[in-house]
């Protein structure tokens, strides 16, 4: 008898009758012999609808009072989720209990809307598991040291079941999505994508963080960190189909580079809309500079991408870094309020119309020349590249947002991702 967890995305929970199927689906494998702890997301939709009413009333939720009821609000989606499915459970004559992530619970630190887990007390689980029960945690939340409801930030459940599934020993923890599994690219922006059997954890990890929505960076972290197995498959196959089928379906995420594993030279096109530059004009090029620009941004619990500083000119230097879009106003802000006259800087610029286009693939590790096709690819489209940074297995440039598709399926193309992958020899 194995432990299993599984996660069920916003749309695999969009409607009762979605949910029935997730409770026969999940009904099959107890009655196959496994033990099951399940993390839902709230219903699609549900979270947009809970943060919109909030902003109704304040638009700019800022400081850690106002972060603290967002958290408390956004919550609630995931409570109703577990509710409902662990009576379509029941329904089903499967014993099932269900509990938020404070019950657990799953500790986090303080930083309201993107919370880390600190640890997770598996006691209360485990006991129910022992009786027969199948667990239904919420995903995306836990609880802080002062016993405050914290979410994860978007995304979060990914994080919440593979973080379950580390604490408890799980052997497989199977992400149920609305596609089914990981793409070279996304297959609404280029048709001919091809889904891949399995990716290395390293290249899952860079496709997730250069912005690959099938699953949440944090989640990917977690599952290489702990070495928990991690499948990618839809919820929208039938619920009865053969567990021996499903469990071999969608893309498995690997921790062994052989022989077996598809190993193309690039695996993936990744893409981010969801970014924006700033450039800080004419800063003393002295030490320290980097520090008295990005501490303060840092110090505000902005995440940073993308950095660039210029060569020097004259004693000065131009600064470039890039943030998610929706820290962009924020981070504007800061910087006029707090850097520009702490550092002399000429100028302020933002550009919130940049999108970030990335190729991953272990494979680059072992040929020459990959970028230089990746740049020529996008100088024969008439595509400037505004920032480039580069890792042993990825390379990403910053392009104007309005190139976006274009570069994908043209680098896409280049590679002949479409083709089945070979291995690396």
């Amino acid at each position: 008898m194995a432990l299993i967890v599984h996660k069920y995305g916003g749309t695999s929970m969009g409607s009762t009758e979605r949910i029935r199927s997730v409770a026969q689906r999940v009904a099959k494998w107890v009655r196959a012999g496994h033990q099951l702890v399940v993390v839902p997301s709230a219903m699609s939709g549900e979270t947009n609808r809970l943060l919109g009413l909030a902003k109704d009333l304040m638009p700019s939720p800022g400081d850690a009072a106002a972060l603290r009821e967002l958290d408390a609000i956004a919550a609630t989606g995931e409570q109703v989720s577990v509710g409902l499915l662990a009576l379509a459970l029941q329904a089903q004559g499967v014993q099932a209990v269900s509990y938020g992530g404070w019950q657990v619970p799953i500790q986090t630190d303080s930083a309201y809307t993107k919370a880390r887990i600190s640890r997770i007390d598996d006691a209360r689980v485990r006991s129910d598991l022992a009786a027969g029960k199948v667990v239904v945690i919420t995903g995306f939340q836990g609880i802080d040291p002062a016993g405050n409801v914290t979410t994860l930030g978007r995304g979060g459940s990914d994080t919440s079941a593979v973080a379950v599934a580390a604490a408890m020993n799980a052997a497989e923890c199977l992400i149920y999505t609305d596609v089914d599994g990981v793409y070279t690219t996304d297959p609404r922006i280029v048709p001919e994508a091809r889904r891949l059997a399995s990716i290395s954890f390293e290249e899952m990890l860079e496709m997730a963080s250069l912005g690959s929505k099938v699953l949440q960076i944090r989640s990917v972290e977690f599952a290489g960190k702990y070495r928990v197995p991690v499948r990618v498959l839809s919820s929208f196959t039938p619920w009865d189909i053969p567990i021996d089928e499903e469990a071999r379906s969608g893309t498995l995420i690997t921790f062994e580079e052989d022989e077996k594993m598809e190993q193309a030279i690039v695996s993936g096109i990744a893409f981010n809309r969801d970014e924006a530059k700033i450039s800080v004009i004419g800063v003393p090029d002295r030490p320290g500079i980097a520090y008295q620009i990005l501490g303060p941004v840092a110090d505000a619990n902005i995440d940073i991408d993308v950095i660039i500083q210029n060569v020097s000119h004259d004693g000065r230097t131009d600064f470039s870094f890039t943030v998610h879009r929706n820290d962009y106003a924020r981070t504007m802000d800061l910087l006029k309020a707090q850097v520009m006259p702490s550092t002399g800087a000429a100028e302020l610029r933002g550009d919130a119309k940049i999108c970030k286009v990335s190729i991953v693939g272990i494979g680059m590790r072992s040929h020459v020349g990959v970028a230089s096709r990746m740049f020529r690819t996008l100088s024969e489209e008439g595509i400037n590249i505004q920032m480039i940074t580069t890792s042993e297995i990825k390379t990403s440039v910053v392009i104007d947002e309005k190139y976006m598709e274009l570069a994908v399926r043209a680098l896409h193309k280049a590679f002949e991702l479409e083709q089945p992958a070979n291995t690396v020899g």
